[in-house]
């Protein structure tokens, strides 16, 4: 049979192992801070109160509700608004009630419009991706979040308010430069 020579261990002094632990806890807690920091905006924004992401990464948050039907991709909606910069810096703002294709503006913003019931206030976080991308449009660099307060007046199909254009450019029917029932506008050049 063999003898072990066993080596004595000095034991470690308690204050040690409490030291140890507690800077393992710090270190632990110092990089979530860390990982919390290094969010972009709009992961720190999507976990706010009352901000819902879309599937598209648009994110928006009731301002107030408003109430009855929404506008479609067809129709023309008027509307309040002001565009800001993350920094606060307002690149764009109505001055009186503006109205907008629901299909002729940023991607985002269209979106946003088309979850608006009418009388509805809310607010924009559009991601580059879903406003101007890597251009620079003006005032607003490229890949630029855009911030917009958005109060949605009302909504008309886009064909009663050409129908509209027409009666106020042409008269009524039957008068010239009119188009007569059931014949088929002139194409608008752009």
């Amino acid at each position: 049979m063999s003898t072990v020579t066993a080596v004595p261990i000095a034991p470690v002094k308690r204050s040690y192992v409490v030291w140890l632990i507690v800077g393992i806890i710090a270190a632990v807690m110092a990089a979530a801070a860390l990982a919390v920091q290094g969010d972009d905006f709009l992961t720190r924004n999507a976990r706010a109160k009352g901000v819902v992401t879309t599937p598209s990464g648009l994110q928006y948050q009731v301002i107030e509700p408003g109430s009855g039907a929404k506008p479609t991709d067809t129709d023309v909606a008027l509307v309040m608004y002001e565009g800001k910069l993350l920094d606060g810096t307002t690149f764009d703002k109505s001055q009186q009630p503006t109205p907008f294709p629901v299909t002729g503006v940023v991607p985002g913003f269209s979106e946003g419009l088309k979850l608006m019931p009418k009388g509805a206030k809310y607010r924009f976080w559009i991601k580059p991706e879903l406003g101007y991308g890597a251009e620079t449009k003006g005032p607003i660099p490229g890949n630029s979040t855009l911030v917009f307060d958005v109060e949605l007046l009302d909504f008309l199909p886009e064909a009663v308010i050409r129908q509209l254009q027409q009666q106020q450019m042409g008269g009524a029917p039957g008068m010239p430069g009119a188009a007569m029932p059931g014949a088929e506008a002139p194409p608008q050049g752009r």
